[in-house]
């Protein structure tokens, strides 16, 4: 298995064994206690953890290749998930059909965050360097604090400003430490694929197999529709706005696993989203799945037509010039 294999099993398999012992067991946090229970149910504190080490992932120094690359696809990411949250479902969620459960806070959450793991291990793999260093920027689109503006720019919902300060600070804070001691920063980048299973496993716990399964179709769907919808825009991004070719923006077309962890922290600090967190989750979770797989495989195919075109055109000495 690949790096990106495994960064997204780390996430789904401690999902699926959560989901699991809630189904069957439910109570068993509040049986227990204590450190079990605290293992358990200690999804937030855990997230928080993890978004102080992905700041400290951030590089301040970028070149200037780097850091146009970056934000063109996180900008493009964000705003292309808001467009689509403005206008594809309504806020309460459809409740009947082939798209019950579908809200705009899985439509955003499911668009608005891209696997990092899986964008670097496909750079890294096709010798891209300096399209690998945008993963720097891709990766502060882990967790929720992109979704809270993204809701916030848009209008669609509204959070106390507490709220927002308290998501982005252990994130501020670690891009400070990080860029004070790169040390710490190649410490704490460490970490970040070590602690998603924890909270992917307290995480798990919110749902239940029924859940899963009734939004596993739907999440089919909205996955394939993830790389189809933002990988050819950013496709187009990548090309005409940060100067590359589109493999990149195509490799960043997917879902990324800390995306599962968005709609129980916007439900935690918005009571409107409490009645579809759970659908939300679950459709999510799938499309993790989902573009895990069929990214790559775009990608893939993207970059060979690159190839095979730049082999056909020939260089500017042999080029026939009409007088």
């Amino acid at each position: 298995m690949d790096h990106a294999g495994e960064r997204t099993a780390l996430m789904i398999i401690p999902l699926f064994l959560g989901a699991a012992l809630n189904t069957f067991a439910p109570n068993t946090a509040e049986f227990f206690g204590g450190f079990t229970g605290a293992l358990i149910t200690g999804t937030l504190p855990i997230l928080g953890v993890f978004i102080f080490c992905v700041g400290a992932t951030i590089d301040f120094r970028s070149s200037g290749y780097i850091a146009r690359k970056g934000m063109t696809l996180l900008l493009g990411k964000i705003g292309f998930a808001a467009l689509l949250g403005l206008i594809a479902a309504p806020e309460d969620g459809i409740q009947s059909g082939f798209f019950a459960g579908l809200s705009v806070l899985a439509i955003v959450a499911v668009m608005n965050e891209t696997n990092g793991g899986l964008y670097l291990a496909l750079m890294n793999h096709m010798g891209r360097k300096e399209d690998a260093g945008a993963f720097a920027f891709i990766s502060t689109e882990s967790g929720p604090f992109m979704t809270m503006v993204t809701f916030g720019v848009t209008g669609l919902a509204a959070f106390p400003w507490e709220t927002l300060a308290a998501t982005v600070i252990p994130f501020l804070l670690g891009c400070i430490v990080g860029n004070l001691d790169h040390e710490l920063r190649d410490l704490f980048s460490k970490v970040v694929p070590a602690i998603i299973p924890f909270f992917a496993f307290s995480l798990g716990n919110t749902l239940n197999f029924g859940m899963l399964l009734q939004s596993g179709l739907l999440g089919i769907f909205i996955g394939g529709s993830v790389v189809m919808l933002s990988g050819g825009s950013l496709f187009l991004l990548d090309r005409f706005i940060a100067r590359g070719d589109g493999v990149a923006g195509v490799a960043a077309s997917s879902t990324a696993g800390a995306a599962v962890a968005v709609p129980y922290a916007l439900a935690e600090a918005n009571a409107a989203f409490v009645p579809v967190a759970e659908a939300a989750t679950a459709i999510i979770a799938t499309s993790v799945i989902v573009t895990s797989l069929l990214t790559p495989l775009a990608t893939v195919w993207v970059d060979k037509k690159v190839r095979r075109n730049k082999h056909k055109t020939p260089p500017p000495d042999k080029q026939v010039t009409l007088h």
